[in-house]
């Protein structure tokens, strides 16, 4: 079976999700003071945005990431798999870089980690969602 025949769109759409959650989480009662801080990101930018834009591209986004994903763990994926893949995926591919990019630009390491964590902590979540639904 091919890697696109094993791709099941309900739970790809479901697994990207997990990044609103998470990051409402993340970047609101957990870590919205420090990451405001370090990003330079305040209240007013954020009023500028246009919500139906940044939310609706950010889930095409993460249904990007979920898709690529689940075809990663293929047909025969497990939930044991699919965290085990998205946290590799948040740790090397996704964090290494961030990395290389906050190093040139000389952003903040707590910036870095906020972020970055955040990446670990939601593809650890697409995968568990995509690994475990069949």
């Amino acid at each position: 079976m091919d890697a696109m025949a094993s791709i099941n769109i309900l739970a790809v759409l479901v697994a990207a999700l997990t990044g609103f959650v998470i990051g409402g989480l993340w970047y609101g009662p957990l870590f919205r003071t420090p990451w405001m801080k370090y990003s330079g990101v305040t209240f007013e930018m954020g009023k500028k945005q246009n919500p139906i834009v940044v939310f609706g591209l950010t889930y095409v986004l993460n249904v990007i990431a979920a898709a690529s994903l689940m075809m990663f763990l293929g047909p025969d994926r497990t939930l044991h798999f699919g965290i085990a893949a998205g946290l590799a995926t948040g740790l090397t591919f996704i964090s290494t870089a961030l990395g290389v990019i906050y190093l040139f630009e000389a952003r903040p390491f707590k910036l870095f980690l906020i972020n970055a964590g955040y990446q670990v902590v939601n593809f650890t979540a697409m995968g568990a969602v995509v690994g475990a639904w069949k």
